[in-house]
């Protein structure tokens, strides 16, 4: 069947960039536990998905655990755990219409009722919705209706920035510490980073992906990362966005080349995948 990529996947990813369902990028630098997407039509919700993110020891934010609940199943994963109804559980963990794999590089989700995720255990998110969904959607990833900026950022004669769209998702719980961030403050505009996102993602590698993603988005993203990472070149700074971009095209059907070297970006070999570039003696 073909479908319109954006409105399938919702994802978050690297330095607070949020994707919705419908297609808007925004930034919300949130550190509470806010509803991700969740089924918001009135009597029985079907699934619900909560995240929290924090700053890592470098300073940069990850998310630290994902809160699921797959009709009556709970599910709490933390990078390398896998906590189902309260108790930790080997992968590949199967129960009533819901699958969990985990593996050193991504936890999946696979539910029957029109759902997967994908962790990469650190900052990035994706799920993906049946489009039965369509409309009944709330959370950061919008009301999935097909129709960007409405009931999102617009909403009758209302209109919202992405800081206080953000922090009206949060999950209430009386007794968390955690501030709300500043809804008045103006991200920065970081224009003197466009030539170095436009070249890195404009890549040969990437050619097969101009067609099918939005490029000026992932630009826009890569040059807020490079303006919040203040000249740092750390993987973070210079890869989330790439990776990103990357995940979402081959998603949406395309083939990235091999973006990665020994020097840029380059992927924590895990120990169960051979380095191609050691021959074996």
């Amino acid at each position: 069947r073909t479908r319109n990529h954006g409105h399938y996947v919702c994802s978050t990813w690297g330095n607070n960039h949020f994707k919705t369902f419908d297609g808007d990028v925004y930034q919300f630098p949130g550190v509470c536990e806010y509803n991700f997407v969740s089924d918001c039509r009135e009597a029985y919700k079907e699934f619900s998905v909560h995240i929290q993110r924090a700053l890592n020891s470098n300073g940069h934010p990850e998310i630290q655990y994902i809160l699921m609940k797959i009709k009556d199943i709970m599910v709490y994963l933390k990078p390398n755990l896998v906590v189902v109804d309260g108790r930790i559980v080997k992968t590949p963990y199967y129960t009533s219409g819901v699958l969990i794999e985990n593996n050193e590089i991504y936890t999946k989700i696979y539910a029957k009722l029109g759902l997967i995720l994908m962790w990469n255990q650190q900052d990035a998110l994706m799920v993906e919705l049946d489009n039965k969904f369509n409309n009944h959607t709330c959370g950061l990833c919008g009301d999935y209706n097909g129709i960007q900026i409405y009931n999102e950022f617009i909403k009758g004669d209302a209109s919202y920035n992405s800081i206080t769209y953000g922090n009206m998702q949060k999950i209430s719980k009386p007794n968390a510490k955690c501030e709300d961030p500043d809804e008045t403050q103006a991200l920065p505009s970081c224009n003197e980073h466009r030539d170095e996102c436009q070249k890195l993602l404009t890549s040969p590698a990437f050619a097969d992906c101009r067609l099918r993603l939005n490029l000026e988005m992932y630009i826009q993203a890569c040059m807020q990362d490079k303006c919040a990472c203040n000249g740092k070149d750390d993987s973070f700074c210079l890869c989330s966005t790439i990776s990103e971009y990357s995940r979402q095209c081959s998603h949406a059907g395309g083939r990235p080349g091999e973006w990665r070297t020994q020097t840029f970006c380059r992927k924590q070999l895990h120990k169960f995948y051979k380095d191609p570039n050691v021959s074996c003696m």
